[in-house]
């Protein structure tokens, strides 16, 4: 007797759905034929889709992927998807029209942390599932609109608050606000096996290099794995961006960021990710989200 082994709920499979069906409701996967989604499975999984199990409610591709979903275990459903994700983002290339689903990456990267892909897993311990939705991040939307109408000198604790809210969603172990001898420390959060120190401003003029080099002076003090994160939600001048110079600790994030990442759910950790992994490779501290999504 077979039992549904994965976390994915039927949402989670109407998403599935969407990304990879094309021609909605005929059991179309992509631009796969019965031959090469049978070849796709073997090559890439190691898996028989034409076993029986897999199309006891249904023999069209659509559904023997949907029950081969419900029956795998998270690792290889997460594996599934990957490939799958990797299948269909070179046929929207090669396409050559718009992604015809809306906010596509971001119903992906969701089902990835779901399955425990994000970048916040970890690999020594099994990695906590993300225990909110979409209705949880539009309410961290509403949450950050109303703090545009709370005083200014009460406006710097509460986005401070937010954020370790954000965080705490997302399950990346945050510290609130904490002293050192001599410094003060706005918060501080792991994702993966990165620990990230948290500067967060909220002032009406946009950050420049004096406030970017004060931290960065904090991160060179610490342990040498250390970065930070320095949230500025006015954004940062260009040139104080440019006098700060590159290879940095720091990455940056603004509040123009912080709204693309909302209005387009993506997951923040995999904001963070992209956002670390540019600074590797480019050496500069800030790109905006709309340029990494």
């Amino acid at each position: 007797m077979y039992v549904e082994m994965s976390s994915l709920r039927t949402l989670d499979l109407n998403v599935v759905a969407d990304l990879v069906d094309y021609m909605r409701g005929t059991g179309y996967v992509l631009h796969f034929s019965d031959a090469t989604f049978s070849e796709f499975f073997a090559n890439e999984l190691d898996v028989d889709i034409e076993d029986p199990r897999y199309s006891d409610r249904g023999g069209s591709k659509g559904k023997r992927l949907r029950r081969f979903l419900e029956l795998v275990d998270d690792k290889t459903a997460l594996k599934t998807l990957q490939a799958l994700w990797e299948v269909r983002q070179d046929f929207v290339l090669r396409s050559g029209r718009a992604d015809p689903v809306a906010n596509a990456e971001a119903r992906y990267l969701n089902l990835v942390n779901r399955l425990g892909g994000g970048p916040a897993a970890s690999t020594v311990q099994e990695p906590p599932k993300p225990a909110f939705d979409f209705a949880k991040m539009d309410s961290l939307k509403e949450e950050l609109l109303t703090l545009t109408s709370v005083a200014p000198h009460e406006r710097g604790f509460a986005f401070e608050a937010y954020l370790q809210k954000l965080f705490t969603m997302y399950s990346l172990r945050p510290r609130e606000p904490f002293r050192n001898k001599g410094e003060q420390i706005d918060g501080s959060f792991v994702m993966g096996e990165q620990t990230y120190l948290l500067e967060a401003k909220w002032q009406q003029s946009a950050t420049g290099q004096a406030d970017l080099l004060i931290f960065e002076g904090k991160l060179l003090n610490k342990a040498a794995w250390a970065r930070g994160l320095f949230v500025s939600y006015s954004g940062f001048t260009d040139d104080g961006l440019h006098a700060f110079g590159v290879g940095k600790r720091t990455i940056c994030m603004s509040g123009e960021d912080m709204w693309e990442m909302l209005n387009r759910r993506l997951p923040f950790d995999h904001v963070i990710d992209r956002k670390q992994r540019r600074a590797v490779e480019t050496g500069l501290p800030f790109i905006p989200v709309r340029e990494l999504f």
